[in-house]
C-alpha cells in the first residue's frame, strides 16, 4: 500500500510524525511526504521530530501566498501532478488547512482514496476558512477519522455516515508519549506551588489586535493574578501589541516570562489550578491534564468539552467571573481516545486497502 501524507502547518507536521511512528512499523507500507510551504517553523516542532523521528518531506512546495484563493490553486496544481507521479493508494489529510483542502481536491479529481485526520469538528462562524476547509473535505473523504464521539455525531447529523471512524485524538497519542519528558524545573525556578496558580496563553488576533478587547482581556487576568498568580508565556504578537496600545500598566501583578516550549508548558500545566487560553490545542491539552480550561473565543470546535463544562468559553469582559467563581466539575475519561488513535489509523487503511 502507498499513501501520500500532505502537510503544510506546525501542528500538521506533528500529528504526521506520530501516524509517520506507526506506519514504520509496516514493510507493506510505503509513505511519501508533501509538504506544501504553507508554514512551518522548526524551532516549535523540533522535539517532536527527536522523539518521533520523523524524516524530512519528499517533497517541499514552498508555496506561499497571501490570499486563499492563489495559495490554494497553487497548491492544487502542483499536488495534482506529484499523485499522477507517485500513484498512492490514499491521500492523508490532517485538519483544516488550506493544504487540506487543496489536497482533498487534487486527489478526488484523480479518484484516489481520501483519508481526512480530525474529521467531523464543526465551530461557528461557517464562513471562516478553516470552517470551509473541514467541511468540504469531509464532503469527499473515503475514511474520516474523528478524535471524539462528537465527531461522528456532527457527520451523521449531515448525512455521512460511510467511513466514519472513532480513533481518538493523535494529539493525545503525543502527549500520552511525551508525558515522560515533561519538564518541571519552572516550578521552582518561578517559585510556584501545586494547584497555587493559573496558566495562560494568548495570542489570537481577534483578542490581541483590537485595544478594547486586549484590554478588558488584561483587566480581568490582572484582577485575577492579585488573588491567584497568573503565568502568561507571552506570544511575541502579543507582546508587541501591549507596547503598542500603551496597556503595560495592566499587567503589573501577571507573571509574565518569555515563551517556552511544550515540555516545560506541560510540566507547568500539569500543577496548575487552572489555564486560560485562546488556543485551540492548548484548550484540548488543558484537559489532557485534568485541568478545567477558561476559553476566550466565541466558539470552539472542542464543544465536547464545553458541553460538559470542563471548559468554558468566555467573552473578556467575563473572565475573572469564569475563573474565580466556577467550580472544576467531575472529569470525563478517554474523550479523546486511549492513546491509540494513530495505531487505529493505521491499522483501517491496512485493512482497506491490501495491507
Amino acid at each position: 500500500m502507498k499513501i501520500l501524507s500532505i502537510v503544510g502547518a506546525r501542528p500538521q507536521f506533528v500529528k504526521e510524525a506520530v501516524i509517520q511512528n506507526e506506519i514504520n512499523k509496516y514493510d507493506d507500507i510505503e509513505e511519501v511526504v508533501v509538504h506544501t510551504g504553507q508554514h512551518y517553523d522548526s524551532n516549535m516542532s523540533g522535539v517532536f521530530f527527536d522523539v518521533l523521528n520523523m524524516r524530512k518531506p519528499d517533497y517541499n512546495l514552498g508555496i506561499k501566498a497571501s490570499k486563499h484563493g492563489e495559495m490554494t490553486g497553487k497548491m492544487i496544481i502542483e499536488l495534482e501532478e506529484i499523485i499522477l507521479k507517485e500513484k498512492p493508494d490514499v491521500v492523508l489529510l490532517y485538519g483544516d488547512t488550506n493544504s487540506t483542502l487543496a489536497g482533498a481536491i487534487a486527489a478526488s479529481k484523480l479518484k484516489v482514496k481520501i483519508a481526512h485526520v480530525e474529521a467531523g469538528l464543526r465551530q461557528e462562524p461557517k464562513d471562516m476558512p478553516e470552517e470551509i476547509n473541514r467541511v468540504l473535505t469531509d464532503r469527499i473523504s473515503s475514511y474520516l477519522f474523528t478524535p471524539s464521539n462528537l465527531g461522528v455525531d456532527n457527520l451523521k447529523q449531515e448525512g455521512i455516515t460511510q467511513g466514519v471512524f472513532f480513533t481518538g485524538d493523535v494529539m493525545y497519542d503525543i502527549f500520552v508519549k511525551m508525558k515522560p519528558r515533561f519538564d518541571y524545573t519552572l516550578m521552582e525556578k518561578l517559585d510556584l506551588k501545586e494547584n497555587q496558580f493559573i496558566m495562560m496563553t494568548l495570542h489570537r488576533d481577534f483578542n490581541v489586535d483590537i485595544p478594547q478587547k486586549l484590554e478588558k482581556i488584561l483587566k480581568n487576568v490582572n484582577k485575577i493574578s492579585k488573588e491567584i498568580k497568573v503565568v502568561l508565556p507571552i506570544h511575541p504578537r502579543t507582546k508587541k501589541r501591549i507596547n503598542e496600545f500603551g496597556l503595560s500598566n495592566l499587567t503589573s501583578e501577571i507573571m509574565i516570562i518569555e515563551p517556552i516550549d511544550y515540555l516545560r508548558l506541560m510540566g507547568l500545566t500539569q500543577n496548575c489550578y487552572k489555564v486560560i487560553t485562546d488556543s485551540g490545542g492548548y484548550q484540548k491539552e488543558a484537559y489532557f491534564s485534568g485541568k478545567q480550561a477558561v476559553v476566550i473565543m466565541p466558539d470552539t470546535s472542542w464543544r465536547e468539552l464545553t458541553d460538559l463544562e470542563l471548559n468554558i468559553l468566555s467573552e473578556e469582559g467575563d473572565i475573572y467571573q469564569n475563573v474565580m467563581e466556577s467550580k472544576p466539575v467531575e472529569y470525563v475519561k478517554d474523550i479523546y481516545g486511549d492513546g491509540k488513535a494513530a495505531e487505529k489509523i493505521v491499522s483501517i487503511l491496512r485493512s482497506n486497502n491490501g495491507g
